[in-house]
C-alpha cells in the first residue's frame, strides 16, 4: 500500500515538473520562463531526495533552484525590454 502511494506520489512530481517544462518554452516572458525553469528544478530535487539521494537534491535546489535562477534574473535586469 505504502509502495502505491510513493508511486502515485512520484508521477504526480514528473507531471508537474513536465507542465513546468512546457510553460518554461511558452512563456513569452523571460522572468515567467525563468521562474517556470526554478520550478522544474525545486521538483527535480524532490524527486532526487525521494529516490535516496539527498546530496544530489541539495546540489541541484541551491544550485539549479536557487543560483541559477538568481543569475538568470541579474541578467534580464541588466538587459533592456524589447518594448523599451
Amino acid at each position: 500500500m505504502e509502495d502505491t502511494v510513493r508511486q502515485i506520489g512520484e508521477a504526480v512530481l514528473v507531471l508537474l515538473m513536465l507542465t513546468g517544462a512546457v510553460y518554461a518554452c511558452i512563456f513569452k516572458d523571460l522572468l515567467n520562463a525563468i521562474i517556470a525553469t526554478a520550478f522544474v528544478s525545486l521538483i527535480a530535487a524532490i524527486l532526487f531526495y525521494f529516490l535516496q539521494a539527498p546530496d544530489v537534491a541539495m546540489a541541484e535546489a541551491s544550485i539549479g533552484a536557487a543560483l541559477t535562477t538568481a543569475i538568470f534574473v541579474i541578467a534580464i535586469r541588466k538587459t533592456k525590454r524589447f518594448e523599451e
